[in-house]
């Protein structure tokens, strides 16, 4: 059993990794950057190691550094949380070669799934559904033309190397296309040393709904249902909840299979997820499968009890599963909002600086994930997202109910942040009814932020007052 587990991140989620390694009795050592002296994950550490510079590339993204910490210290693994290395099949082979155990799926598969081509290839193998588009990487702007033309527009040139937004361009008209082509070239070379694009047919206004996977080496492979995560900014998520409101059990059952022979097909070990999007007529499309931990998975540990932290260990351990798919049950509804240092009025710019106050909500049913604190800093170098809201219910009425309660008593002082964006957002009737999109936010900014920045010139009852009577009639349980 691992013993000593290296946490080769930051903020929240390295905080979150301690928790549960305390408590299966694993020692963690926590890294940090000259920045980050002070973060709360340095704080609550019992041991912890500098491995470089403010910059990412000087710290969190230096491996040489980070396997050196982890050696020294005596560690036997190293968890690379989300972000940063967590998905570098390069590193996870340095950490197997160093004599170490990589709490995440085997480096072939990192590799084999993070080649979007080759990840679409091997799913249309297994029998997964995926959008219509090139059956590999586009050799120039000439094949993107003529395919795009065949496929008819809309359509989206992605990075295969690609993740968060980065590399991908949607193409309404034949004219965009080659400046797309180039702009989305450009882009994935600079974030990921690799410009190579793929097409696929942009499905318009689809529901992107994930599973979540547990694998372990017997081949024992798990579905804990999916996560909506339709509500986005930029392909960025804000909020996530599960079950889908809108998924009949027949079609969750069809797609957690789908997922499941996914995995398989990939030989994939540790925790994951498999993507998808869903249209307006009930067809589903694979989308990736993120081979880490996601920003969102205390959704799924709050409504199944599983801690998924704890499974990625006993997995990387050579444990097997100990629940099988019919022991999985999904106990009432969940929701995540996702708190950014950032101002939507402002085109969404990163709000960094001092966070004067802090209060956070509480109550049955609520977890707060985060690594900030009155007097903190919030660094302009990282991710915006300063915390998680998660909120657990009986009904989905109920859960709605509580996270409008907590966004209500969260008060932080000193930056800008989402909040009021987030609470309006729950009052949305789309959102009451779950028919809401990928496209909703933006296709509603203008509007949304109208009322944020001038409420009483906003008409809207649903907006203006808490739609008690509103939320019975339409809202499912």
């Amino acid at each position: 059993m691992i013993r000593k587990v290296l946490v080769a991140n930051r903020g929240e989620i390295a905080i979150r990794i301690m928790r549960t390694c305390r408590e299966m009795g694993i020692e963690p050592v926590m890294i940090y950057s000259t920045a980050d002296r002070e973060a709360l994950h340095v704080e609550l550490a019992g041991t912890t190691v500098c491995v470089g510079g403010p910059a990412p590339g000087e710290s969190y993204l230096n491996m040489k550094n980070i396997l050196a910490a982890a050696l020294g210290s005596g560690c036997d693994a190293i968890h690379p949380g989300y972000g940063f290395l967590a998905e570098r099949a390069d590193f996870a082979e340095l950490v197997i070669a160093s004599g170490l155990k990589f709490i995440g799926p085997r480096p072939e598969t990192i590799r084999l799934l993070g080649n979007k081509a080759r990840a679409r290839q091997l799913m249309m193998s297994a029998g997964v559904p995926v959008t219509p588009g090139s059956d590999g990487i586009l050799d120039s702007v000439d094949e993107a033309v003529d395919l795009a033309d065949q496929l008819g527009f809309p359509i989206l040139l992605k990075a295969d190397a690609g993740g968060g937004g980065r590399g991908m361009r949607r193409v309404d008209q034949a004219a965009d296309l080659p400046a797309a082509y180039v702009e989305a070239t450009n882009e994935a070379e600079q974030a990921f040393g690799n410009g190579a694009l793929y097409m696929e047919k942009l499905i318009s206004a689809p529901k992107h709904l994930e599973f979540q996977i547990l694998a372990d080496a017997a081949g024992n492979v798990i579905h804990l249902g999916e996560r909506d995560c339709s509500l986005q900014r930029r392909r960025q998520k804000m909020i996530e909840e599960s079950p889908c409101a809108t998924l009949s059990p027949e079609l969750r059952d069809e797609m957690g299979a789908a997922a499941i022979r996914a995995a398989q097909a990939a030989d994939y070990l540790g925790a994951g997820t498999v993507e998808f999007v869903l249209d307006n007529d009930g067809n589903y499309y694979f989308i990736e499968v993120n081979t880490r931990i996601q920003v969102e998975h205390p959704v799924t540990e709050v409504l199944t009890g599983i801690d998924l932290i704890r499974e990625q260990i006993r997995i990387a351990s050579g444990q097997n599963l100990t629940f099988s798919q019919e022991d999985i049950r999904l106990d009432g509804h969940a929701i995540e909002c996702r708190i950014n240092a950032e101002s939507p009025e402002q085109d969404f710019r990163p709000s960094p600086g001092r966070i004067e106050r802090f209060v956070m909500p509480g109550g049955p049913g609520v977890r707060i994930d985060s690594a900030v604190y009155p007097g903190c800093s919030v660094s302009p170098r990282y991710d915006s997202m300063i915390g998680k809201v998660i909120v657990h219910a009986r009904n989905r009425r109920e859960a709605v109910r509580r996270m409008r309660r907590c966004l209500e008593e969260l008060i932080i002082e000193g930056i800008d942040t989402n909040v009021m964006l987030l609470y309006v957002l729950l009052y949305e009737k789309d959102f009451i009814r779950g028919t809401y999109n990928t496209e909703y936010v933006e296709a509603h900014l203008p509007r949304l932020l109208e009322y944020i920045s001038n409420p009483e010139a906003y008409d809207d009852p649903v907006l203006l007052s808490v739609p008690e009577a509103y939320d019975d009639k339409e809202m499912s349980e």
